[in-house]
């Protein structure tokens, strides 16, 4: 009677009624759910540094999920080290930017960050490298790391002084947005999702969407002026743009069947085809 009842419930009917309707009313349904957020969070959000915290916030909360997983089921199974080094790295150039220009609270969320995904990758490296299939890891790291220095030596906030920390500061950038591409890629090689890797790039989407709503925002209320602000570099917010889009595209596949499975009250197994 529950199952039958579980089975009839608004979410099910709703998701049957998706599945049928045509793959361009989809889109158009998710792209009006997106127009729909931004405006709430315009709506809420009057201060818009706290975008950049609650991104961070949500992204330390993807890392804390897997530390519970590590000492939970002292297992790395399904986890890429090559992702959490890639984190490692731009975590620790935009903090020797950071420390070194305007200290805040969104340094602190940074060091946060850092330390939590230096200690999971001691784990992962040491205490549970038994579990870690080395062989499904297997995205070579200067196909990201070469691109990313490339591109911030072309393209980075154009300053008289400075300029070293301008450029490590883009390098950091343009890293984040590929730093999840290992992960990814290991998810497709295992052709299954573990749960708690689940919800941490679950989170690094939901970070990014937070991130890439400050710029749509801002973009909105500059009506574009905002990605050519005098004195930063021609093309430099540009590309700061366009590196947050990339990340959000990268990972907007993942949390679409994510979600669509959390609908459904299951849990995603399968890497989407």
């Amino acid at each position: 009677m529950g199952t039958k009842r579980s089975f009839n419930s608004p979410v099910n009917v709703l998701i049957e009624r998706l599945r049928k309707v045509p793959m361009k009313v989809k889109i158009f349904c998710g792209v009006l759910f997106a127009v729909f957020a931004l405006v709430a969070l315009k709506l809420t959000i009057t201060n818009h540094y706290y975008f950049f915290i609650a991104s961070e916030t949500v992204h330390v909360a993807g890392i804390i999920a897997l530390i519970y997983k590590l000492f939970a089921l002292k297992t790395c199974t399904g986890l890429s080290l090559k992702t959490q080094e890639l984190t490692a790295l731009f975590l620790a150039a935009r903090l020797s930017c950071s420390t070194l220009t305007e200290a805040n609270i969104h340094t602190a969320l940074d060091l946060i960050s850092l330390f939590a995904t230096l200690f999971l990758i001691w784990m992962i490296r040491f205490k549970l490298k038994s579990s870690y299939i080395k062989d499904l890891d297997n995205l070579r790291l200067y196909f990201v790391v070469v691109p990313s220095a490339i591109l911030a030596i072309l393209i980075h906030p154009f300053t008289t002084h400075w300029r070293l920390v301008r450029i490590v500061w883009a390098f950091s950038l343009y890293l984040e947005a590929v730093s999840v591409l290992p992960q990814l890629r290991f998810m497709q090689n295992a052709k299954m999702v573990e749960t708690f890797t689940g919800y941490y790039v679950f989170a690094l989407g939901v970070s990014r969407f937070i991130a890439l709503a400050y710029w749509l925002i801002q973009i909105y209320e500059t009506r574009g002026a905002y990605l050519f602000l005098v004195g930063s570099g021609y093309f430099w917010f540009l590309a700061a743009f366009l590196s947050e889009m990339v990340q959000s595209f990268i990972l907007a596949d993942f949390c679409y069947y994510y979600m669509k499975s959390f609908m459904q009250g299951q849990i995603l197994r399968k890497m989407p085809v």
